[in-house]
């Protein structure tokens, strides 16, 4: 067993982010694990640009509401308690709604070695028509 020093909050970069988001690494796995958790704090307006994770992506929803968007313009809300798996390739986003901070855990695993692509591929911001779209809520 091994406990794990803690890491300094990083503040998520502007090439990734809208608005600010810090994030704690809660495991940064190493061969054979390929785990990685993040644990996300969004201020409100604060969300990803679009990207897609080559293994997949969950999230698992803490606090506040997060949203979610994919290329088809659809924007899930999801609550405390509620876990949201993207698959791997898809293209999506994730952040706060206008009025309130948002955290929640991101979970992923990194590629293999013999994989040259990368885990995580960023894309372009999002506009503020596709943040804005309707909400659903996919119970």
């Amino acid at each position: 067993m091994e406990f794990v020093e803690p890491q300094p909050t990083g503040k998520g970069p502007e090439d990734w982010f809208n608005g600010d988001v810090w994030f704690d690494v809660i495991h940064a796995g190493t061969e054979p694990s390929r785990l990685r958790a993040n644990m996300v704090r969004f201020a409100p307006g604060a969300r990803t640009a679009w990207h897609h994770h080559a293994v997949g992506q969950t999230l698992h929803v803490i606090a506040g509401t997060a949203l979610i968007g994919t290329r088809d313009g659809t924007v899930y809300a999801a609550h405390p308690g509620e876990t949201v798996t993207c698959p791997p390739g898809e293209e999506h986003w994730h952040g706060a709604t206008a009025d309130r901070f948002m955290q929640h855990l991101a979970l992923w695993d990194g590629t293999a070695p013999d994989d040259d692509r990368p885990e995580t591929t960023w894309l372009e911001h999002i506009t503020d028509d596709q943040y804005n779209a309707p909400r659903t809520h996919s119970r």
